[in-house]
């Protein structure tokens, strides 16, 4: 039977054949191409050192260095601004002072320097005098009053008196007895040696006006002399002697 020859097919197989011939491949044999890559060869180029011109874009490109500068600028700019705040407050603190020191010395207070002997010996000559020009503005002079004033004649001239009568007041003097309404003025700041032998009224003080003298009684020119003064023509009050120091007193 034609079934009984199939063994001698098995005795044969063209598989194994197959098997010798993949053993014999060429390319196997011949590995030349991976043990020599020519790519390892080229080494030494990636060694080449940059140059100088290199280097320094390399250093300015650096971010620690952009950093740096960053942080330089910044602390400069701050101080800057800091600086520019402070000469700002001072030029307020000036400015204000100024405006301040105007107010006053227009409205409030003023400085003032006797000249002469004929407050004497209640102010000497160089004396410094704080004035205080708002009691009048909210106030009337009263008797005995040191007061700063304009003279009646020049007004560009300023005097130094003691206010002695006010408005409505009879005055009279006799041998440099002051009488005021008939009563004797009470004046023992007046030394015997400066006081004055002069006769004087009587006469009644107008209405808006006042009756000055000096304390040096027989070296003052005053109302004996150059009449009354008016209220507009008193600057204000002497308040405060502050120079010479030792001599420093409040009036």
């Amino acid at each position: 039977m034609e079934s009984d020859s199939l063994p001698a097919v098995e005795q044969a197989p063209h598989f194994e054949q197959a098997q010798a011939f993949e053993q014999a491949q060429p390319f196997e044999q011949t590995p030349s191409f991976e043990q020599t890559p020519p790519f390892e060869q080229t080494q030494p180029v990636e060694q080449t050192p940059a140059t100088p011109v290199e280097a320094r874009e390399t250093a300015v490109a650096s971010p620690d260095m952009r950093v740096e500068f960053d942080d330089r600028t910044a602390v400069m700019m701050q101080r800057l601004n800091i600086w520019k705040d402070e000469l700002v407050a001072w030029f307020k603190t000036l400015a204000s002072a100024a405006v301040y020191a105007t107010l006053i010395v227009t409205f409030g207070f003023q400085v003032a320097r006797v000249e002469g002997q004929s407050m004497a010996p209640t102010l000497a000559d160089q004396d410094r005098l704080i004035v205080n020009k708002l009691a009048y503005r909210i106030g009337e002079p009263r008797r005995g009053d040191i007061v700063m004033l304009y003279y009646p004649l020049n007004p560009d001239k300023s005097f130094v008196k003691r206010v002695i009568a006010e408005e409505g007041d009879q005055v009279r003097i006799v041998d440099g007895r002051v009488y005021v309404n008939d009563v004797p003025l009470r004046d023992d700041f007046v030394p015997p040696e400066f006081r004055s032998h002069d006769d004087f009224g009587p006469t009644v003080i107008p209405d808006g006006y006042y009756f000055v003298m000096g304390d040096h009684r027989n070296n003052s020119s005053d109302s004996r002399h150059w009449g009354m003064v008016p209220k507009k023509y008193i600057i204000g009050k002497v308040q405060l002697r502050w120079w010479p120091l030792p001599t420093a007193r409040v009036f």
